[in-house]
């Protein structure tokens, strides 16, 4: 088997599916990497340090398995024949992804954010992966933005008490981020509406803020809220929002519109100089005001709403994402180092969406 590393054409797209590091640990499977010329310059890797590794500099299409970061366009699947398998971010979940066209040219398609969220897939799971960038990134974004310091700080001027920080949504982003915010200085404090990751809140050292609220789902993820519950939700956090110097919102349910976690009326009830970072603007975005991939300045609160955040950090999201994908094409080889994926193994049968010019339940 090869194979093919393909150039981002998405915009804003800096991440490479291959890092050198990894084309060199396939190479050393007996396994051919052939990567498309410029595919790593947005991370800047030129293509010499792929040929160092072993790669071939080519036509990336041409390999048995092409790997890719966002999902294809309408042109880049023209380039995939039939058989062939494609492994990537592909969002099988939103309405208009490409799976039926994947489906219709015989393609062997596997989404990586798909791959179920148990013990031994945590090596392969790219959405954990990339998550862990977004919550650092987003605290970056935060700092820069706000008007006060994170930190306290003890001055000959006198003492300046730290920001307080709230984050919306503890999952790998939030939990990322209360652990960035914190080592920044703030005073942190996470909520959620499942109740069980209190803990991991605390394990960081931020506060947890409970408002009784129970809706856990399934596969780590939290289920859409029922009327009652969202509107109790609603008025308890908007009384909550009102006393934090920056709110972070990371709140995402599968397959829906980000939940709505702040409203017009908490943001108009912020302190002047707050800083909203909205992590769900590609899905609708949990604050009432953000306009996606937009900086806004509502009521004296500055509403930020940055898409992809992982591809601002291009060098270490690509690593990451690439040992993610070593991982799962590893579980794939049999012992021969064929390529040989085995459907009976949960992991691979929930990745894989497309196969036999059929999509996968």
């Amino acid at each position: 088997m090869s194979v093919g590393v393909v150039r981002e054409t998405a915009s804003g797209e800096r991440r490479v599916a291959l890092v050198p590091k990894v084309v060199a640990s396939l190479v050393g499977k007996k396994v051919p990497v052939i990567v498309e010329e410029g595919a790593g310059l947005g991370a800047l890797i030129p293509d010499s340090e792929y040929v160092d590794a072993g790669a071939t500099i080519g036509d990336p299409y041409s390999a048995d398995v092409v790997l890719r970061v966002s999902p294809p366009s309408d042109a880049e699947i023209g380039k995939l024949r039939s058989g062939q398998k494609l492994i990537g971010f592909l969002a099988p979940r939103n309405a208009d992804n490409k799976i039926g066209a994947l489906r219709d040219a015989g393609v062997e398609a596997y989404a990586v954010e798909a791959i179920p969220r148990i013990s031994r897939a945590q090596v392969m799971d790219a959405l954990s992966s990339q998550a862990n960038v977004s919550g650092y990134k987003s605290v970056i974004v935060a700092a820069d933005l706000s008007t006060r310091f994170f930190p306290m700080l003890t001055t000959a001027a006198g003492t300046v008490k730290p920001a307080t920080a709230l984050i919306l949504g503890v999952g790998v982003a939030g939990l990322q981020a209360l652990a960035t915010a914190k080592r920044l200085g703030a005073r942190t404090t996470g909520y959620d509406v499942r109740p069980e990751v209190a803990e991991q809140v605390r394990s960081v050292g931020a506060q947890w803020l409970d408002l009784g609220i129970d809706a856990a789902g399934e596969g780590g993820y939290a289920r859409e809220l029922t009327e009652d519950e969202r509107a109790q939700q609603q008025q308890a956090l908007e009384d909550a929002i009102k006393g934090f110097d920056v709110v972070i919102t990371t709140a995402l349910v599968p397959g829906r519109p980000a939940p709505r976690l702040v409203t017009a009326a908490a943001v108009e009830g912020m302190k002047p100089g707050s800083v909203i970072v909205d992590l769900a603007g590609e899905t609708g975005g949990n604050c009432e005001l953000t306009e996606p991939g937009q900086t806004v300045v509502k009521h004296d609160v500055t509403i930020t709403s940055p898409l992809n955040l992982p591809a601002t950090m291009p060098e270490h999201a690509s690593e990451l994402y690439a040992k993610n994908l070593f991982a799962l094409i590893d579980l794939m080889l049999d012992e021969s180092g064929a390529l040989a994926p085995d459907f009976e193994d949960e992991v691979i049968a929930a990745a894989c969406v497309t196969r036999d010019k059929e999509v996968s339940a």
